[in-house]
């Protein structure tokens, strides 16, 4: 486990938090599609990121979900810190994009390894600009961009995260994401199948124009 650290994180934090991490954290695998967190649940841990990726949205009062981010490999869900340092319950869910491991370490540790390390001091507010940002972008989607826009941005996301230009998604999954309908995807979907930047096949989608 202590060298799945240091590949993930190792060019990030010094040798004595890394002994910390690997003493305190516990490994724990996620298969494609795993609840790991969910709204109002109590975070009693933080997952650090070694490998595969993870959802971060929303949920609406009707249900309806809305995407936020994703964390992959060295990455650390900012909104699960910030209910760490307040005390409260999960305002995310997170679902394992693809098979992952996760590394969760106690909550307890946060405040003592911020006055600890300056490299962990760092991770977790470069950690919070970076989901801001990111937050910010997913803001400006829905007050700026047409659904035709935010269709090429995700998938286009979806490839990155997934480091394949084969998404594997459904026509439903898309719109529950994108917090629209099925029918308004798969019109928009077969528009840029025609425009040759991506080609339908059941149960994915395969991106030629990226």
């Amino acid at each position: 486990m202590e060298q799945k650290i240091r590949d993930s994180y190792g060019y990030l934090f010094e040798e004595d938090l890394i002994q910390e991490i690997t003493k305190k954290g516990v490994l724990k695998e996620v298969k494609e599609g795993d609840l790991l967190i969910d709204i109002e649940d109590t975070i009693t841990n933080i997952p650090l990121m070694l490998s595969g990726a993870i959802k971060i949205s929303r949920i609406d009062e009707e249900g309806d979900e809305l995407l936020l981010y994703f964390i992959e490999k060295g990455d650390v869900c900012a909104m699960t810190l910030t209910c760490c340092i307040g005390q409260s319950k999960s305002e995310i869910r997170a679902i394992a994009e693809s098979d992952t491991e996760v590394l969760m370490v106690p909550v307890e540790n946060m405040d003592l390894w911020l006055q600890k390390y300056s490299s962990w001091r760092s991770f977790v507010f470069e950690s919070y600009n970076t989901r801001f940002s990111e937050m910010l972008q997913s803001i400006d989607s829905l007050a700026f961009m047409n659904m035709h826009e935010r269709l090429i941005k995700y998938l286009r996301e979806k490839v990155i995260v997934g480091k394949d230009m084969m998404v594997n998604t459904t026509h439903q999954k898309v719109a529950s994401d994108l917090h629209t309908s099925r029918v308004v995807i798969s019109r928009i979907l077969k528009s840029l199948e025609r425009e040759n930047k991506i080609v339908i096949h059941r149960n994915n989608i395969q991106v030629l124009e990226f």
